[in-house]
């Protein structure tokens, strides 16, 4: 069974750098994540809130969130 994982990101340039290499690190038969444009999904920002995301880049594994790098907090995605 995979494990779910979510990565929250705003299409900035770390974002985009930590999503490549995010990608490209897991193993595809063990995680199976969703990779989650908030500039572009507006309507996902409360989903992410829920899970304890205050910036992204964030991950959240299991439910629990890794904020990787700042670049933005969710209050500026708004």
């Amino acid at each position: 069974m995979k494990t779910k994982a979510k990565y929250y990101h705003a299409g900035c340039p770390v974002c985009i750098e930590a999503e490549q290499h995010l990608a490209e690190a897991l193993d595809p038969w063990r995680f199976d994540v969703e990779f989650i444009h908030l500039g572009e999904e507006k309507d996902r920002l409360s989903e992410a809130e829920a899970e304890g995301v205050k910036s992204v880049p964030a991950f959240v594994l299991e439910g629990a969130p890794f904020h990787i790098n700042f670049g933005a907090s969710l209050e500026d995605l708004k």
